[in-house]
């Protein structure tokens, strides 16, 4: 610790944070700005008028981080120095250095506006621009006007463009901390190859034979890559010839590793051992490995991307820019010089890849984004006209408000509803909260906030929905219970209420091929939003399992029906002439039920007439996931939505829009032509019986 370069600048930090209520400071690589900037502050001070806060846009970071300053500061981990992520808290009153999620400092600001707790808020590894991150400088800029005599910002980067977000906060100041690093040597391969699991496989046993000592470093893509990986490279070890090299350990690290197994990284190895460390893209800037002196760089990254113009997700493999190369490279050169072998040509890096990674606020979802802003209630805030370092597209922003409308968070004048305030109080995606809130009145809570908890788990926890477990179970009889043909939410409520009449046996989900740690994560989950649900009904409710639910048609109805209503900007309608699907709203188009889904046919092999989905993806085709089934008459609250909005009017832009202009809005939406128009209930039994008979009819 003595050694890091940040310590140097002590005297430097701490008389520019004196006298500026924002700095920017950019810590190279190994310069100890995560760990050491909090101790600084802490030293000299300023956790006497309140707590230190730490951002950090993973979780596996704030958690780590959080345990090694804990060390450092020879203090117990949850006291003095806490962390607070996505439904765990480990702080305390006596806690005075706080790292955090983005998000949960973005929640704790409903509550509390003016983060009056805080003496010090540092945005840390600004240059990942994740979503909160990006809103959180934009909140920061305003609460320094409002906090300028008691508050400090402080944002700090491996690779962020200082000058930019020093002209972002009125021109502050820059402070550039050199980071601890040795030469690093860099290999490219002479062409790309056809799997860079493959040739990491051959580098990384090539390095282990011919190389002295020293950890390498391994970037992969994600979890399914990382296994993959390990499996074959502990297979490649063990088959090497006894005492032809040093021993070997290998080990993963990705977010969804348990805590006891992502702390090993940090643990050195024993004498005469070398560790192979199979990592994605978290090892980048997030966490410091010490001993890595080999760094193989797969050149590509997984990234989550959201069309707003079709509502459809993807989880894309695409290469890294070069900020990211670099800063893989820099992993190497840590402790001593290094070498990087990058798995793709030099012309590649040079005339392929981005100079930066797109800013996560131009690729997402951006609803539950706009339902915080708007429940800020801060009456000059236009949401279309909000202050972002770099803003997200104007459709990025229309897709969210008309989402949130559909789902009865803003009414037609952009202005947050009671149902949204609520919503937004919730650490849950938009559909979700609003879920919730609508059970609770229908009565069936208890089953709701199994389904929420079991849609959170970011894992696949039934055998058959990931690639890697789909062909190896695929012919493999499963016990699990079907969605009693309504659907994947009732499913996952039923595989939940079995597993909670063995009074959570952790064998039963082995037996069962489900993920025990998703399991359990999904348990703790469900008990804080019960938690939650409590204090936002301020009263007793009936939260709790007991007992398998009595699985009656009118009990599942309840629960679709909720569902209905949560996810009303989520609905698609059968096809009559195909039996696909085409999605319901502003964002028409044809989607395909996705082959993992337990959703029933009829005796005429005909899907249900309407649908609700958890999310749209992009695969092969588009498809829908995790989808249930639901009734008409639901349905038409939602269509009457549709005809009465206006964007313009939603933003908080006010009405006073041209009139040619409100014209183009409303040709935005669904033509007549483009969806089936839904007529009554009496109506729609003799439209679905017609179309079983010219099924029927076209089949013989």
């Amino acid at each position: 610790m003595a050694n890091l370069p940040i310590l140097q600048f002590e005297e430097k930090i701490v008389e520019t944070v004196e006298q500026n209520p924002v700095v920017v400071i950019i810590g190279e690589t190994g310069s100890g700005k995560s760990t050491q900037l909090s101790q600084i502050l802490h030293r000299r001070g300023f956790t006497k008028s309140g707590i230190i806060a730490v951002t950090q846009p993973r979780r596996v970071a704030a958690v780590s981080v959080a345990r090694r300053v804990a060390q450092e500061l020879s203090v117990q981990l949850g006291e003095e120095v806490g962390y607070a992520i996505r439904f765990e808290d480990r702080t305390s009153e006596k806690t005075y250095i706080k790292y955090l999620t983005d998000g949960v400092l973005l929640r704790e600001s409903l509550s509390n506006p003016e983060l009056n707790q805080y003496s010090v808020i540092v945005l840390d590894e600004a240059h990942e621009r994740s979503l909160n991150t990006d809103i959180l400088l934009g909140l920061m800029k305003r609460l320094i006007k409002m906090r300028s005599s008691n508050l400090k910002v402080l944002v700090t980067s491996a690779t962020l463009d200082g000058e930019k977000v020093s002209r972002f906060f009125s021109n502050c100041p820059v402070l550039n901390v050199p980071g601890k690093l040795f030469p690093v040597e860099i290999f490219y391969s002479t062409e790309s190859p056809k799997s860079y699991i493959e040739s990491a496989l051959k580098t990384a046993i090539d390095i282990h034979v011919r190389e002295p000592g020293g950890d390498v470093l391994i970037f992969m893509t994600g979890q399914d890559d990382i296994e993959k990986l390990v499996k074959k490279l502990e297979e490649r070890v063990q088959s090497l010839e006894e005492g032809s090299c040093m021993d070997a350990i290998i080990l993963p690290l990705h977010g969804s590793l348990p805590p006891e197994l992502q702390v090993r990284v940090f643990s050195p190895p024993p004498p005469n051992c070398r560790r192979f460390i199979v990592a994605t893209n978290i090892a980048e800037t997030s966490l410091t490995v010490d001993g890595v002196v080999y760094v193989i760089d797969s050149g590509y990254v997984k990234q989550r991307l959201y069309n707003p113009s079709t509502g459809m997700h993807s989880l894309d493999v695409i290469q890294i820019s070069r900020v990211q190369a670099n800063q893989r490279a820099g992993r190497a050169g840590r402790t001593c010089p290094g070498k990087c072998y990058r798995l793709y040509p030099s012309v590649a890096y040079r005339e392929e890849f981005v100079d930066a990674t797109i800013p996560e606020i131009q690729r997402t979802s951006l609803a539950g984004s706009v339902l915080y802003l708007k429940s800020l209630d801060l009456p000059d805030i236009d949401i279309l006209k909000f202050d972002f370092l770099d803003p997200p597209s104007f459709e990025s922003l229309e897709d969210a408000l008309k989402q949130l409308y559909l789902i009865d968070a803003i009414d037609e004048n952009g202005s947050i509803t009671a149902i949204g305030r609520t919503m937004a109080e919730l650490p849950l995606e938009p559909s979700l909260s609003r879920t919730l809130l609508e059970a609770n009145e229908y009565g069936c809570l208890s089953q709701a906030l199994t389904v929420a908890a079991m849609l959170s788990a970011e894992t696949a926890l039934l055998p058959g929905r990931s690639k890697s477990t789909e062909k190896k179970r695929k012919h493999e009889p499963s016990d699990l219970p079907d969605g009693s043909g309504w659907g994947d939410h009732i499913q996952l409520l039923q595989i939940f209420e079995l597993w909670h009449q063995t009074d959570y046996d952790m064998q039963w989900c082995k037996d069962n091929n489900l993920q025990v740690r998703g399991m359990k994560f999904v348990r703790d989950v469900r008990r804080q939003l019960s938690q939650i649900m409590q204090k936002i009904a301020k009263g007793s409710l009936d939260v709790q399992t007991n007992g398998r639910w009595k699985e009656s048609r009118e009990d599942y109805r309840k629960l679709r029906k909720a569902l209905c209503v949560g996810y009303g900007n989520q609905l698609a309608e059968r096809m009559i002439r195909h039996n696909g699907y085409r999605t319901v709203g502003f964002k028409p188009q044809l989607v395909q039920v996705h082959p993992s889904s337990v959703l029933r046919t009829d005796e005429d092999g005909m899907l249900p007439n309407y649908v609700v989905y958890h999310e749209l993806i992009s695969t092969t085709r588009p498809f829908m996931r995790n989808l249930c089934e639901v009734e008409m008459s639901w349905v038409m609250p939602i269509r009457k939505r549709l005809e009465k909005m206006n964007i313009n009017r939603l933003s908080g832009g006010g009405s006073g829009q041209p009139e040619e202009q409100i014209e183009g809005e409303k040709s935005s939406l669904p033509k007549k032509d483009d969806v089936v128009r839904a007529p009554d209930d009496s109506q729609s039994r003799i439209q679905a019986a017609r179309d079983r008979f010219l099924a029927r009819k076209g089949n013989k």
